[in-house]
């Protein structure tokens, strides 16, 4: 009687596997949005492009009712465009793109939109410190020794003002662990 109870709850079991395992086969079509969480930091300062950086999927992909990738699935990213920033006016970028997803241990490839950030530019701000150390040098230099020392204070100002800028002026961007990132597909994709 235990063999025979046994093998109904193994039949039954199997029933219900074949049937989640049908429910969740479907086409993930171009223009899904799918969120993932990174599971490491990655960093504008020393981030390459290409680079690979894990994520989990954030939330339930549904299609049609039909979960086709459950949120906690492996996510892959790769590191689509970066730049470190510039201790003058280059801002710094980090953007990244998702690669491929697993799903009951198969990785499907996608092709997606990139998510990520570029830090605005400090050229008017640089230009500030750099033309205001001028202008006050210059008036300084006026002051203290007519024409040539304005020249004198010009130069010197001008020199101050580009290492306060240099020195103020340098921002990274940071994704830490568990940053949300989402991704558009631009293809479908089927999963099975």
């Amino acid at each position: 009687m235990n063999l025979r109870i046994g093998l109904v709850r193994t039949s039954l079991a199997a029933a219900f596997l074949l049937g989640a395992l049908a429910a969740a086969a479907g086409t993930v079509p171009k223009g899904t949005v799918i969120s993932v969480v990174t599971d490491q930091p990655v960093s504008s300062k020393d981030a390459k492009a290409g680079q690979p950086v894990s994520a989990t999927v954030a939330k339930n992909v549904t299609i049609g009712g039909k979960v086709l990738i459950p949120k906690g699935a492996t996510a892959k990213l790769s590191v689509s465009g970066v730049q470190a920033s510039g201790r003058l006016s280059t801002p710094a970028k980090l953007y990244l793109h998702l690669v491929s997803v697993t799903v009951k241990g198969k990785a499907y490839t996608f092709a997606t939109s990139s998510a990520g950030k570029t830090e605005k530019g400090k050229g008017k701000r640089d230009a500030g410190f750099i033309g205001g150390g001028a202008a006050g040098g210059a008036a300084i230099g006026a002051l203290a020794g007519g024409g040539k020392g304005a020249a004198i204070g010009a130069a010197a100002g001008a020199g101050a003002g580009t290492a306060g800028a240099a020195a103020t002026g340098k921002k990274d961007i940071k994704f830490p662990a568990e940053t949300r990132l989402a991704f558009t597909t631009r293809t479908d994709v089927a999963i099975r």
